[in-house]
């Protein structure tokens, strides 16, 4: 009866040191993915307002008031 639970143990760690390999590939994979992956400039604003973008800084830096919906 021992020696089923060692087996039992031992397979237990041999699949768990699997996962651990396997997911440590993925992040590599994942991590080359992204540093190959050049970020894409924003296209430039042609008669837009100047300043910050009122989406990303909020539009109560103008009285609240959106003109560029």
């Amino acid at each position: 009866m021992a020696g089923s639970r060692k087996s039992k143990a031992a397979r237990a760690a041999e699949v768990a040191e699997r996962i651990r390999a396997a997911g440590a590939r993925a992040r590599a994979e994942a991590e080359a993915r992204r540093a190959a992956q050049a970020p894409a400039p924003a296209p430039k604003e042609l008669g837009g307002r100047a300043g910050p973008e009122p989406t990303r800084f909020g539009d109560w830096e103008k009285k609240g008031v959106i003109s560029d919906f």
